[in-house]
């Protein structure tokens, strides 16, 4: 599985995706740091959209959408 999410990376190292991520293991990752300035206004909707999809974690719904996720 290959995918690209956006990210924020603060001064302090911590790394807050800006979208919910989902796996089912542990993975590997390349991070690319961007030589552009962080959006707030993006960084808050997706605080905002966090929150709103919280329910989407729990393993019910990982199990009821699992037929829809493709794995290498």
């Amino acid at each position: 599985m290959r995918k690209t999410v956006k990210a924020v990376i603060e001064p302090d190292g911590t790394v807050r995706f800006l979208e919910p991520i989902y796996l089912k293991q542990a993975r590997n990752a390349l991070v690319t740091i961007l030589d552009e300035p962080v959006d707030e206004s993006e960084e808050i909707l997706a605080l905002v959209s966090e929150e709103a999809l919280s329910d989407w974690a729990r393993e019910e719904e990982e199990e009821a959408w699992s037929h829809l996720q493709q794995e290498p």
